[in-house]
């Protein structure tokens, strides 16, 4: 712990000091860097309650209490930084532990209420956590590029339409062009899912990204996570890569791959989640 977040007087958090939690797991096989920090740029901290344990860390009341965190989630930059502050953590979990990341800006009180939500929900964390034991969640988007830049670029004059009847001809060849594209692509990610599903210890088909809100280029066909075992984590990774090249030449398709990550995607009850497994 750094000198700005300890007691002078008993080297522990300050009386006023919150406690963030990061995830659940169980006692770690080896011990994370050194050097890790979490939110605040403070170490985070095992806190053991029977057979499992959660990664804490203090913070300031006057950021993390109702009031101020809700003013604080209105702030890009604040909650950039502690969005990265807290997956830093959890990606150094991850390299030693199959963990349970908890929601960002998870806070109690003190210790005793961090136990008691370890006391409360121990039957769902053990449950999770026996499912999620030796696996990592891989993601894969397919996005279709530039999916109308063929209906908005404009003719060159030598290609101009002769006649308003051309004009309206065009359009309609380009739309039909465009709607067999867009099924082209459909057809593309479903049996990519299909393919990845079978190599996956379980899976998830979450909704399509808004590419106005999520500021990346083309018409997302397909967003998915995928469990995969460590073990088998090279072969799945593999045979993504191997259709990166099939959708290359299949109506401008781009394949993304992201991991591998905490469980994010499967750390609910299987009641919660019904449905959202293809």
């Amino acid at each position: 712990m750094n000198a700005a977040n300890a007691d002078p007087h008993g080297g522990g958090p300050h009386h006023d000091d919150l406690r963030y939690v990061y995830a659940v797991c169980r006692p770690l096989a080896a011990p994370l860097a050194a050097d890790l920090t979490g939110v605040g740029g403070v170490p985070p901290r095992q806190l053991v309650h029977g057979d499992l344990v959660a990664l804490v860390g203090p913070v300031p009341e006057r950021d993390f209490a109702e009031a101020p965190l809700r003013a604080h989630l209105e702030d890009l930059d604040w909650l950039s930084e502690t969005a990265r502050a807290h997956q830093r953590v959890i990606d150094a979990l991850t390299t030693v532990t199959c963990p349970l990341p908890l929601r960002l800006a998870t806070v109690f009180r003190d210790d005793s209420g961090v136990r008691a939500m370890l006391e409360d929900g121990a039957e769902r964390f053990h449950r999770v956590l026996d499912r999620i034991d030796g696996r990592v969640e891989w993601g894969v988007k397919v996005y279709m590029e530039n999916a109308q830049d063929a209906e908005d670029t404009p003719s060159e004059a030598s290609d101009a339409p002769r006649s308003g009847r051309d004009y309206l001809r065009r359009r309609r060849s380009q739309r039909t062009a465009q709607e067999e594209n867009w099924q082209r692509a459909e057809g593309f990610g479903r049996e990519l899912h299909e393919r990845l599903a079978e190599r996956a210890d379980d899976c998830r088909l979450h909704a399509p990204q808004n590419s106005e809100l999520s500021r990346v280029p083309g018409r997302n066909v397909l967003n998915a996570a995928y469990l995969v075992s460590r073990t088998h984590s090279e072969e799945f990774v593999e045979l993504v890569d191997r259709t990166k090249d099939e959708g290359a030449g299949t109506s401008r398709l781009r394949v993304e791959l992201t991991g591998p990550w905490a469980a994010y995607s499967f750390t609910g009850d299987a009641n919660d989640e019904e449905g959202a497994t293809a």
